[in-house]
């Protein structure tokens, strides 16, 4: 008998968690309920899917508000009505500019609309129409020309929140949503305190005086029935790619055997055959067919198109994908197992993470809207965070800065805190996971077979393209896979390193990045693997995975794939990534592992690595059919829901293991590292597909380092900052310049071993500004003097600066600060204009400046500033010039000793013990640019913290484990730089004091 519920996602207004209102209903008897979340549907599935749970009858609705101004509830008679509600909801929210009317503007079939009472008063009610009346109008009611027409008047009691102290969150969250202090929140903007749910029996006696009312609203509810398929879920993306099901089976089977000349030759063994012909079966049975041909529509043309891409996903397991291109992952060659892909207990296709360059991906997207009729993006829930809460409601209460930082950084006692501040802390814990905003998932789309609007409405980001309001794991609930269109800088780095290779190596034919099988024996590559000099490369170059090859020695294929998904956390959290090198590198401890798991997992040493790993165990080891096994299957996807997966098959697998005559203690162990890899682990597939990218990568690094670098660099890196990369192609002797008025372009550019950087790396540069140097060069040549190009480029003083700091004009000979004198006399502060005509050339006068000398240190500070790295050895920046000759190739030979090193920092991590305490890993480069890696336990991350960039004077012991070398820190100290000289009046370092340059420096260092 309720016409008007909210949750949460009536976002910044509602309070209650979708699931904890069918429990309020149910626990006041309340046996239906409309649910009508304001200007949302993102609640509506969910709802619907738990409603069976609680016994309860929920109808799907949307209440009409601009702001909280109700203007109308419309509720769904049917799914053809709820279709309808989200179309026009849609309308709205597309659109920001369009005002919500008091009354709909057209025809929404299949739906009742309910105004509140007193916008009803001036029009006809159609036959659909109600007026909602509130236990508040009542007594009004009685005085009323309504009152002559009960058949129209329906009970509205609305309800937002549980409680009082939800009432109370709700005000908070209208004055977050207001940016206004709680004391002068309007009353408009705000719900009614009694906007809370009663007894069933407690609302029919409000409106006992009025049983017409009640009878009204029964009869509207039970009229209402929208319907969807929780139980038996099949799959709902678009059916066919061709005309029917038939041809579209005919399409794949041919399209699959086209490419097996392309992937195998003319030489085929017989296991491809049938390994084509196991999985066409599975697909037809599963009714996969269509998600494998949309897949194939997209990358047909995005190669059409010249774009590179990579297939991941569960779907790499697949031949098919295989021979269609889909992916680049032979399953034969990996022997990559099938039921981890696809069988026949599974419900949701396999996943496809199609990857493009970070430059390709919205043309794609762009595609795909064009190209499938019923398209949208998929949504996540942005949610408050307590750090953010805290700053929200602060400002809400009127908390001044300096007390919300204190409550951020968790330094206080609750017990001393003043009243506001525990009102804060109080109610920030309580709206902690409420959703804030929508946004949009990294890479989801929906192609569905029935319009987006028949599950839920769209709203329109400034992306472009429709997006649901709910996220994906709702969408999957009911039968909608998403298809994945994701984005990475490191496909954008390969492609724009092979485009400039082609064109500085002119002579000789173009380089096929995708010949991977010349790559897995290229002896270049194998070095940079085994020594895990890997900076810039796909996956391979983080600190963990830098430590980890070097562990393994790596050099081959099989081994980087394993190394891909050993380094993930579930392998870490077993214990088994210690065990995998120990049996890598030694043999003889191969033997540790148990028969049966040796048995099942040759390649691994008996190791669970791979999801498929898991899968094996449960169903050989642990005696669990494929479809139980696909239980374990969806437990590791690492959705929020997923962890109960595990328990419902876990007591089978120990009743199957001791009935088999196992031991108990390594049943335990066994369910133990399989329990671990939940949301962690990669399919052996997964891990492939990275490693066919990291392959191509590390070619591209060994053959090619300066142009992989430039191209590394205008992709803005990886892992590491846009410095490190700067560096990694100094150390491969590249001469590193700044940005130059004449030879620079907007990214960074190699000539020979020289690499210019771009204007794009200067920061506050406008693109106008870069844009008008760009083109006036290309037009008329490049610029001659100061002079030249004042009169050529409209340009700003303070654009001018930029370029003259970074030293842009050093090939007019004239120093810098003499430059910024002349610009500052000859540049008008008048507002600069796009092109200025002029007949005759105005002379400019010539000014006598002083002599202006600046110092090597002035212009690192200068590039610190507008690149945010120095170009020169950071070392040279020391307060006190360094005299420590110890160096990070001295310390494989100083195990267990205690030394004293200085480092630059270059990244860290933050993790946790076991016990919940911080500790740290941190990334250091001595002074000759080599690594030196660190390990900071809980009493010393406590005691000497990371201070942020600098040099830092480290004191610890070094530790050598598999050739890998750690410092274990004791005593950490950042270490003083020089005062910024351009500002500074002393400073003990000789370079500032002799306005010597670094060559100075290096000799009197020496």
């Amino acid at each position: 008998m309720y016409l008007n519920c909210h949750t949460y996602f009536s976002l910044r207004y509602g309070t209650i968690k979708p699931e904890q209102l069918l429990a309020i209903a149910s626990e006041n008897g309340v046996q239906t309920l409309a649910l009508t979340d304001i200007n949302s549907t993102s609640a509506c599935l969910d709802v619907m899917r738990l409603s069976k749970k609680y016994k309860i009858k929920s109808v799907l609705g949307v209440d009409f508000r601009n702001r909280a101004k109700q203007q109308f509830i419309l509720i769904a008679k049917n799914n053809n009505g709820f279709h309808s509600i989200n179309n026009y909801l849609s309308k709205f929210l597309h659109n920001s500019d369009l005002q919500i009317p008091e009354r709909p503007d057209e025809d929404i079939q299949d739906s009742f609309v309910i105004y509140p009472y007193q916008s009803g008063k001036d029009f006809e009610l159609k036959q659909n129409e109600f007026l909602g009346i509130t236990p508040q109008n009542l007594n009004r009611l009685k005085f009323s020309k309504w009152n002559q027409f009960k058949h129209k008047l329906v009970v509205l009691k609305t309800v937002s929140f549980q409680n009082k102290k939800g009432f109370n969150t709700h005000r908070l969250l209208r004055a977050i949503d207001n940016n206004t202090l709680l004391s002068k929140l309007p009353k408009s903007e705000e719900g009614s305190i009694n906007d809370m749910m009663l007894p069933y029996n407690e609302l029919c006696e409000t409106y006992a005086e009025f049983p017409k009312l009640i009878s009204n609203t029964e009869q509207l509810l039970q009229s209402c029935k929208t319907d969807f398929n929780f139980e038996n879920v099949v799959p709902k993306n678009q059916k066919c790619l061709t005309d029917n099901e038939t041809s579209d089976y005919q399409l794949l089977k041919q399209l699959t055997y086209d490419g097996i000349p392309y992937r195998y030759g003319t030489d085929v063994e017989k296991k491809v055959y049938d390994r084509i012909e196991k999985e066409l079966s599975v697909i037809k049975q599963q009714n996969f067919v269509s998600y494998f041909l949309i897949n194939w529509k997209i990358l047909e043309y995005a190669r059409s198109k010249d774009y590179y891409y990579v297939g991941r996903g569960s779907g790499a397991n697949s031949i098919i994908a295989y021979l269609l291109r889909i992916t680049d992952v032979d399953p034969i060659e990996l022997d990559l197992y099938f039921e981890r892909f696809i069988n026949l207990f599974r419900q949701n296709p396999p996943d496809f993470d199609l990857d493009f360059s970070w430059r390709d991906r919205d043309d794609i997207t762009n595609y795909i809207f064009k190209t499938f009729k019923h398209t949208a993006l998929i949504a996540v829930y942005n949610t408050f965070k307590f750090k953010a809460s805290i700053r929200e409601l602060g400002k809400v209460f009127g908390l001044p800065k300096v007390e919300m930082d204190k409550l951020t950084r968790k330094k206080y006692n609750l017990n001393q805190l003043d009243k506001l501040s525990q009102l804060v802390i109080k109610y920030a814990t309580y709206i902690q996971g409420f959703p804030n905003y929508l946004g949009i998932h990294a890479g989801g789309i929906l192609i569905s077979e029935q319009p987006i609007h028949y599950y839920c409405a769209t709203f329109m980001p400034p992306k472009g393209f429709a997006t649901t309001q709910f996220d994906m794991v709702v969408a999957e609930d009911i039968g909608l896979y998403k298809f994945d269109i994701l984005s990475q800088r490191g496909l954008g780095k390969i492609k724009e390193a092979v485009e400039i290779i082609d064109h500085n190596y002119t002579e000789q034919p173009p380089i096929d990045i995708h010949d991977i099988k010349r790559f897995k024996k290229d002896k270049r590559i194998k070095d940079l693997l085994r020594n895990a000099k890997a900076i810039g490369c796909f996956y391979v170059e983080s600190p963990a995975m830098r430590m980890l090859l070097k562990k393994l020695q790596v050099d081959n294929y099989l081994g980087l794939v394993a190394a891909s998904s050993i380094i993930r956390p579930g392998v870490a959290k077993s214990g088994m990534m210690r065990q995998y090198i120990l049996r890598y590198r030694y043999p003889e401890k191969r033997k540790d592992a148990h028969p049966v798991l040796q048995k099942i997992m040759p390649e691994t040493y008996g190791i669970m690595v791979y999801q498929e790993d898991v899968i094996k165990v449960a169903h050989l080891f642990g005696g669990l059919d494929l479809g139980e096994s696909d239980m374990l299957r969806r437990g590791m996807s690492g959705k929020f829901r997923s962890r109960n997966e595990f328990f419902k098959v876990k007591q089978k697998f120990f009743d199957n293991c001791i009935n088999d005559g196992k031991p108990e203690a390594l049943v335990a162990d066994v369910w133990r590292q399989i329990e671990s890899f939940a949301g962690y682990a990669f399919a052996k597939g997964h891990s492939a597909s990275y490693a066919v990218e990291s392959y191509q990568s590390l070619f591209l690094k060994a053959y090619y380092p300066l142009e992989y670098m430039t191209a590394t660099i205008n992709n803005f890196g990886g892992f590491y900052s846009t410095e490190l990369y700067v560096h990694e192609a100094r150390m491969h002797n590249a001469t590193i310049e700044a940005p130059c008025i004449n030879r620079s372009f907007n990214q960074a550019i190699i000539r020979g071993t020289t690499i210019y950087l771009g204007f794009m790396f200067l920061q506050s540069l406008e693109s106008k500004t870069i844009n008008r140097i760009l083109n006036e060069r290309e037009k008329n040549g490049t610029f001659q003097s100061l002079d030249d190009f004042i009169e050529r480029v409209p340009i700003s003083i303070e654009q001018m600066s930029i370029l003259i700091k970074i030293n842009a004009f050093r090939f007019t000979n004239i120093n810098k600060r003499e430059l910024l004198w002349e610009a500052h006399l000859k540049i008008s502060k008048t507002v600069i204009q796009d092109e200025v005509i002029t007949l005759f050339k105005t002379q400019r006068i010539n000014y006598n400046t002083p002599e202006l000398p600046s110092t090597d240190l002035e212009n690192a500070f200068d590039s610190i500033e507008l690149l945010g790295f120095s170009l020169c050895n950071p070392f040279f920046l020391l307060e006190t010039p360094s005299i420590s000759n110890l160096r990070a190739k001295h310390l494989i030979k100083l195990e267990n000793k205690l030394i004293i090193i200085e480092g630059y920092l270059i990244t860290t991590k933050n993790t946790k013990t076991a016990n919940g305490k911080i500790m740290h890993f941190g990334t250091f480069l001595d002074r000759d640019g080599d690594f030196l890696d660190t390990v900071h336990f809980p009493p010393v991350a406590a005691k000497y913290p990371f201070r942020g960039k600098g040099i830092y004077s480290i004191i610890g012991k070094v530790m050598v484990e598999f050739d890998c070398v750690t410092i274990e820190v004791s005593k950490m100290e950042r270490l003083a730089i020089i005062e910024d000289p351009r500002y500074a009046v002393k400073s003990l370092n000789p370079t500032f004091q002799n306005k010597r340059s670094f060559t100075d420096l290096k000799r009197a260092i020496s």
